[in-house]
Formats: structure tokens, sequence, C-alpha cells
């Protein structure tokens, strides 16, 4: 970009003025020669090698990114992690729940080592190495999507897996049917078995041939899951247990806690400091900072909330004056440095021949199939490189194979499933088209591996607030159910609230699928037998259409090879659109019917629709109106 200002006045305003003399035509050439130096940088990445990998934008060839930009993504990729940054404390703190592989000897009056002091000494140096954990495999991940997938999206541990990993499968202190070395090596197994299906085009597939309210009932069901988790005592404190229902109010002060219990509250509930500083600054302020469209406003809530709670006078102090609180204190006090994995790296134990190993492992598959499924296509869709006539996107089976790697590694680093994270909308929003975004967010966590007692310093109150605001976030999903037909509607409450209320996404699944299956193949059999004589009402004009999905189960690049394609690698949305001229030929050559024909078929086309004019013509003429 020309600059409108004469080259004497455009050079003299880089020299330092001999008074300061505010002048707004010399702030705005400035403004403008900034502009011309981001546009150079911008134009010469987008020519390089990188920027056709990319395809950043360069005004000239074909196929790229419209609109993409190098500063831009870099942009991008640094609000993505600000909205996602929050996992890094949220993910520790919920897995360290399971106890990681610290041994619980349990007594009578203490089955599951709530107040064992060893016990909670181990599990706080779990959830410090998952902090460098989650922060290393976010970095990981995002960089192989945006390198490899030139996808705009990050990935990291995801909420609601993380949770039916903690509370459904290994169980708070160890106290599921499997333990936490035995979920890891589940997860490892989930890994390459998404990479299966993903280079064989199955994982698609199959996550299209589930009913869509079903779908949609899964995702909201996660987010009252989640909601609950950030009410309860691992996070708020605003729920709790009762004796005389099954919850009750909690937050009141620890000398009013059952002794043996103390997620029990005896008397003066809702008196707890630190339960209302999570809510207002953690909850109340980051929805007004949300409503404002405020970047980062999740991680600014937990950010206010901790460094509130980091004053040891302060009556919401995460270090109190007793042992454990001098430990944190101690960690906390280094602020830089990087933790090394002591408790959870690489210690799954493959122990296949238990039976409910399997059982979480198909749970994993399912739940996983559609959280990353949906959120790669919807995030995808968003940036624009869904092809309008496939229906898929650009390079998704190396997506796919990435998020699968991605998962696998992260077993091994002790954590549970990998998954693209929603919150990529944002760096979207703000411009993000290609992997340069992924890769810049995978940036910032690699700076956050060496900020580990920042984020082990993160109380359990500050990211309540987070999981309530994620989980409303999710929830907006049972606005698409088919609530108008009773087919539709009944198994995806049941998948709704079975969720939340047995703590465990599996039983809202199988629930949602049997009580489909039952009352719809019930009423497709009763259809049959009275040949269209007796159906459902609105089981015509009502009820959510179900069918084979589309597009066969051979994936694109199996087919391309069929029909002879040597570049079978390339998505035909790429292909088509760095080469139109070429494609179509390829097209026309590999076409079923011959040329002549397609050409006499138009042809008679044109002469179809010249005389349906001429007869309008002369209808009009008169005074004929057709209806």
């Amino acid at each position: 970009m020309a600059s409108p200002y004469p080259a004497s006045r455009a050079s003299s305003f880089l020299t330092p003025p001999q008074s300061i003399v505010y002048d707004p035509m010399s702030l705005t050439a400035f403004r403008l020669a900034i502009s011309d130096r981001v546009d150079d940088l911008n134009l010469a990445v987008a020519r390089s090698k990188a920027g056709a990998w990319f395809k950043l934008d360069d005004g000239e060839t074909p196929g790229r990114r419209l609109g993409s930009a190098f500063t831009t993504e870099l942009r991008a990729g640094a609000t993505t992690f600000a909205a996602m940054a929050y996992i890094i404390s949220v993910n520790a703190a919920i897995i360290s729940d399971t106890g990681g592989p610290c041994v619980c000897p349990g007594t009578a009056a203490d089955p599951i080592c709530i107040t064992d002091v060893d016990y909670a000494a181990c599990k706080e140096i779990v959830r410090r190495d998952l902090i460098t954990t989650t922060a290393a495999v976010s970095c990981l991940s995002s960089f192989l999507m945006g390198l490899l997938a030139n996808l705009p999206v990050g990935l990291a541990p995801g909420l609601g897996l993380n949770a039916y990993f903690t509370y459904s499968v290994v169980g708070f202190h160890g106290s599921g049917k499997i333990t936490y070395r035995e979920a890891l090596a589940a997860v490892f197994l989930e890994g390459w078995i998404f990479l299966f299906l993903s280079i064989f085009g199955i994982r698609l597939w199959l996550a299209r041939v589930i009913p869509r309210s079903l779908t949609l009932a899964v995702g909201a069901g996660i987010g009252l899951f989640i909601s609950l988790i950030g009410l309860s005592p691992n996070g708020l404190g605003v729920v709790g247990g009762s004796y005389t229902d099954l919850l009750g109010l909690g937050g009141c002060r620890p000398q009013y806690q059952d002794p043996t219990h103390p997620e029990y509250c005896l008397s003066h509930v809702l008196q707890s400091p630190q339960m209302w500083i999570g809510i207002f600054l953690g909850g109340i302020l980051t929805v007004i900072m949300m409503m404002y469209r405020v970047r980062g406003a999740i991680i600014l809530g937990i950010l206010f909330v901790s460094i509130c709670s980091w004053p040891r006078k302060s009556a919401v102090t995460l270090f109190p004056y007793t042992p454990s609180g001098d430990s944190a204190f101690n960690f906390f006090k280094t602020v830089v440095g990087f933790h090394k994995l002591e408790k959870i790296g690489n210690i799954a134990d493959y122990n296949y021949g238990n039976g409910q190993v399997w059982v979480a492992l198909i749970t994993f598959l399912y739940v996983d199939l559609f959280d990353t499924t949906g959120t790669l296509y919807a995030m995808a869709k968003f940036s624009g490189v869904v092809d309008p006539v496939t229906k898929d996107f650009e390079r998704s089976t190396v997506a796919y194979c990435v998020d699968a790697f991605s998962i696998s590694m992260g077993s091994l680093m002790g954590t549970s499933p990998v998954t693209a994270f929603i919150e990529s909308a944002t760096g979207i929003s703000d411009g993000g088209k290609t992997g340069i975004t992924a890769i810049s967010t995978s940036f910032w966590f690699f700076i956050a591996i060496f900020f580990a007692p920042i984020f082990a310093s993160i109380p359990s109150y500050a990211t309540g607030g987070a999981l309530v605001i994620c989980g409303s976030l999710m929830i907006k999903n049972v606005a698409e159910i088919n609530w108008r037909y009773i087919g539709d509607a009944v198994p995806a409450f049941l998948t709704l609230i079975i969720i939340p209320f047995t703590y465990n996404i599996a039983y809202g699944l199988i629930a949602g699928i049997l009580s489909f299956c039952l009352i719809n193949g019930t009423a497709l059999l009763l259809s049959s037998i009275s040949r269209g004589g007796v159906v459902p009402a609105g089981y015509y004009t009502d009820r959510e259409e179900w069918s084979y999905p589309a597009g066969g189960l051979v994936p694109l690049w199996l087919r391309k090879i069929a029909r002879g394609d040597r570049k079978f690698w390339i998505d035909d949305l790429e292909d088509r659109t760095a080469n139109p001229e070429s494609y179509l030929t390829e097209r026309q050559s590999t076409a079923i019917e011959p040329q002549p024909v397609m050409e006499k078929r138009h042809s008679d086309s044109a002469d179809e629709t010249h005389e349906k004019d001429s007869a309008k013509n002369i209808t009009s003429a008169h005074g004929i109106h057709a209806v």
C-alpha cells in the first residue's frame, strides 16, 4: 500500500521529535506506515513455500483461503488460547479426583481416603503432573492439527470426557470398577481404533447413523453433567450431599461440615466466602464480560478469583497455615519452572483381560466419536472449508487421524481423551482461517508448560463458575431436538436427564438408544403389519426422518484410487479450487455417460424450456393465466 503522504513526511515521523507535539497527521502516517510493513510481511509469507502449504491468500493463486493473513492468524491463535486456557487447571482439578496411581489404604471410618493426609499429598503431586500434561498434550495436538490438517482448530483434553473418565470409570479416589492405570490403557487403545476408523472413513459414517435428536441430547446432557460438577464440592460447593434428599445445599464453613463426609453440611449453608467469591467473580463477572464480547472472559474470571485466593491472610486463601498449605505455597512461590511428571508418565496398565476395561473403551469410543466429529465439522464449516457438494471438509481424514493419534499420546501422559475444542470458534471469529492459527495456539500452550506453579495454584472454586458457564453453552443443543414428535422427544429426554442424575454418560447413551429402538421399532412394526393403516400421530408430519447415510462407507481417497486418480491424497475441494480446468477435464473423462449424450440432454432441456416459454407467451397473449 502506497502512503498518501510525501516521502519527506513519511520518513520524518520515524525520527524522535525534539519536543513532544501531538500531531494527529503524524500519528495517522505512523499507523499507515506500520500497516504497510504488516502488509508487506503478510504478502511475503503468503508467497513463500510455507504460505503455499497453509494456503495463505496472496491475491493471485486460486485455491487459497480468501482473506487469510499471517499476522491475523497469529492473533487468532492467541485468542483461541485465551478461550481454551482454563482447561489447564480445570482438567487437572477433575482428573486428580481419581487419585491417579496413589494408593488409598482405606479404613472403616474413611474407606476412600477423604481425610487421609498422605493420600492428599500424593493427590496434589498428581494434580501438578496433570497441569504439565494438559499443557503439553494440548501443545502437541494443536500443532499437528495446524501443520498437517491446516485447520484453525485447537485440541485439548475434553470437558465431559474427563468427567466421565474420573467419576464414571475410575471413580472418586479410585472407587470405580477399574483403576486409573487401566483406564489409561482403554484410552490408549481407543486412539488406535480411532486411527483405523479415520483412515477408512468409518468414523464419520458411524457418526451419521445415530438419530440427530439423540446426538444433540448427548451434548446437552454432558453440559448438565459438567455444570453439576461445577456446583459440587469439587467446584463452587453450592450443592452438596444430603441425608434426607439426594442433593442439598452446601457452601458451609469447615467447622460445620460432617467430619466423616466433608461434602455434607450439617448447618450454616451458603456461608463459605470461597463459594461467594467464586460465584461473583468467577461466574457473574465472567458472564458480564462474555455479554460484552471480552476475549478470554472465562480465563479472566478464573484469574480474578485465583489472584484473590493467593494472599495467605485472606479469608478466601488457598494457602492456609497448615502443612499442606505451606507445601502448596512454597511451590507457588517458584512461579516459573518446569514440573516433570512424577506419578503419571507412561504408567498405563494394559490389562485387557478385564471386561470392565472394554466397557469403558466402548463408551469412550461412542462419546468421543460424536464429540470430536461434530466439533471438527462445525469448526470446519465455520471457517469456510466445507465442500458444498460432498459436505466434507478439506483434509478431513488427516484431521481425524491427528485427533486419534493425540488421544493415544495423551493417555501415555496420563490424561483423558483429547478432542477438538468448540472455543476454537473465538479464534476463527477473530480472523483465523488456516492451520497457522492452531500452531500459534500450540505456542502459547508450550509457554504455559513452564508456568506450572501458577496453574497449579488455581483453586477449584475459581474453575467451578467456568464449568457452569460451559455447561450453559452446551445445553443450547436442546433447542434443536425434535420435541414435536414424542417418539424422538422421549429418548432424547431420557438421555438428557440420566447423564447428570447417574453421573454416567454411558447410562444416558444406553437409555436413549434402547428407548429409541423400542418406541420407534414398535411403531414401524405396527405400520408395516397394517400397511400404513396404524401409525402414531404426527408420524408423517413431525417425525424426524432417519435414513441410511448418503455417500456410502468407502472413504473419498479409496474412491479416487478406484477411478485411477493419482492425486488420491488431495481432497476434491482442494483439487477443484487449485486446478479448476484440469479438474473439469478429469471429471469429464471419467464420466460414465459420453459427453455427446450429455450435450444432447442439455440441448433437449433447452428446447423444452423454449417451448414452455413460447406456450407461456401464447397463453399470456390470450389473457389465460396458468395456475
